[in-house]
């Protein structure tokens, strides 16, 4: 598969507001990326109207496993992590961020953090980097093009 983006930015839906802040210094500097929160329609499609964010990631985390919506988010992330440079982990992040970081160092794409993380694990060495701030991002963004 041909790289179609620079970065795949991994995190968990709880952590919305920093994600999009992020996708907006990608924006700032005109690095294509796949965010979840950003290109996925089929993250708005559960839950119902007028449920706040929390009742719909309550509502997706109830859906089954095997559902037509989990499928789709599933294939649509790992379609899309394929078709990247790099890895992007917005933390603090769930499960499935870790997961897709794991997937990316796996098919030997670089990975990167940015945020917290609770506790030192050696696993965390997959990461190339991780920028403690936005402004850190930023600045490895600006020697990235």
């Amino acid at each position: 598969m041909n790289t179609k983006y620079e970065f795949f930015i991994a995190g968990k839906t709880r952590n919305k507001d920093s994600i999009l802040r992020i996708c907006d210094i990608f924006d700032k500097h005109n690095i294509s990326y796949y965010c979840f929160l950003k290109n996925d329609d089929t993250m708005n499609s559960y839950g119902k109207e007028g449920q706040t964010e929390e009742e719909k990631m309550q509502a997706f985390e109830n859906l089954g496993l095997k559902s037509d919506i989990v499928l789709n988010i599933f294939k649509q992330d790992l379609d899309n992590e394929k078709a990247c440079k790099n890895l992007l982990l917005v933390l603090p992040a769930g499960k499935s961020g870790h997961i897709e970081a794991g997937i990316a160092y796996g098919m030997g794409k670089k990975c990167y953090a940015i945020g917290e993380f609770d506790a030192t694990d050696s696993l965390y060495n997959i990461f190339e980097n991780i920028f403690e701030s936005e402004q850190q991002l930023e600045e490895f963004l600006k020697q990235y093009n």
